[in-house]
């Protein structure tokens, strides 16, 4: 009987303490997370790890970031060897095409690998704590400045509290305060914590540059500009409200500048026209989008010369184009071999709404 009676008061001194701890718990299990920690430097991290960041290693070797990554506090969104892979596989597929001899990380010109590495590399140590922000942090490459964001996604997992994964999302903004324009990618890894860095690992399915990479590299410049060569004299059939001082005047779509802009409210119809003090040949022309709405792009134009009798001339008519990026320059190409007085630009359509904004239009001849 004695036996019975203390079975059955452990056995409610055990149900009594479960339901205590499901009780604090509220039924949830929430785990603690162990964050990985290296003694030693960020780049004798990346050193630590061969089969996994041989590709990144050799870049920064290449282009001089060496030190920067041993006694300067950063944060690095680690590229692993897939993420360079993806990035050499598509711009091999496209230079084959073409017939042209295929090229890898020891080839690639200097200045591309720079600027597209030093996105991912940003001043400071931040770590996902520090992103619970509903916006996020606005942040700067490394070296030159670059418009990066950096934002935190937390997965919901059932039957955890906070136990779903911790993701943080690092963004090329393209140089847009519209988050609709940039292009994002995730981590797989998080807060690797070095003497002087925090890591944070990107998905292996990231294209290294944010598919910049290839179309750096295939780059082809523009033809020769002839507002600069030749010189003249611009002018706008309408002028934005503030008038030709204001901040998005008229002179600014001419200045060859692509961080100012012309901008104009519900203008209908107006063209901009360049006058050269003589007659000259062009075959092509230039357009950059501005930085923000891409409804304010032009989608709908033609082309006109002035000629000797005082004709205007068509010469290139466009319809429904698209500027895919902020700041993109798109060249394009016309037959013409007869020299003009002047050209002019025809607004006639925007891609979506009425107001235009562009940042750049240059006449050009393609030898």
């Amino acid at each position: 009987m004695r036996n019975n009676l203390f079975v059955r008061g452990v056995y409610a001194l055990l149900m009594t303490a479960l339901l205590y701890a499901c009780a604090k718990d509220k039924g949830y299990y929430s785990p603690t997370a162990q964050q990985p920690v290296f003694k030693g430097n960020l780049y004798s991290y990346l050193k630590s790890k061969p089969g996994v960041y041989d590709s990144l290693v050799k870049v920064i070797d290449r282009i001089g970031l060496q030190k920067k990554l041993e006694d300067s506090t950063v944060t690095l969104f680690a590229l692993t060897n897939a993420n360079f892979q993806l990035a050499i596989q598509n711009l091999n597929n496209t230079l084959s095409v073409s017939d042209k001899p295929a090229q890898y990380l020891n080839s690639v010109k200097y200045e591309i690998l720079d600027s597209l590495l030093c996105q991912y590399i940003i001043q400071g140590r931040i770590g996902s704590d520090s992103l619970s922000s509903q916006d996020g942090k606005d942040v700067l490459g490394i070296r030159y400045g670059y418009p990066m964001h950096i934002g935190l996604n937390k997965q919901a997992s059932s039957g955890y509290l906070n136990g779903g994964p911790t993701i943080v999302d690092l963004s090329d903004t393209r140089r847009s305060v519209f988050n609709r324009n940039w292009v994002t990618t995730e981590t797989s890894s998080l807060n690797i914590q070095t003497d002087n860095a925090i890591v944070h690992v990107l998905n292996p399915d990231h294209v290294f540059g944010f598919n910049k990479f290839v179309s750096q590299i295939i780059y082809i410049p523009p033809p020769e500009n002839l507002f600069k060569t030749i010189g003249g004299q611009w002018s706008a059939s309408k002028e934005t409200s503030g008038g030709p001082d204001a901040v998005e005047a008229s002179k600014y779509v001419f200045d060859g500048n692509p961080e100012t802009k012309f901008f104009l409210s519900s203008p209908g119809l107006f063209y901009l026209q360049w006058d050269f003090p003589a007659a000259v040949v062009a075959n092509s022309y230039t357009l950059r989008s501005a930085n923000d709405i891409q409804g304010r792009d032009p989608a709908d134009w033609n082309l006109q010369g002035l000629d000797e009798q005082g004709n205007w001339i068509t010469l290139d008519i466009r319809q429904a184009e698209e500027f895919d990026e902020r700041f993109q320059l798109r060249v394009f190409y016309f037959t013409n071999t007869k020299a003009y007085k002047a050209y002019r630009l025809n607004i006639i359509r925007m891609y979506d709404g009425n107001d235009f904004q562009l940042a750049d239009w240059t006449m050009n001849r393609n030898q």
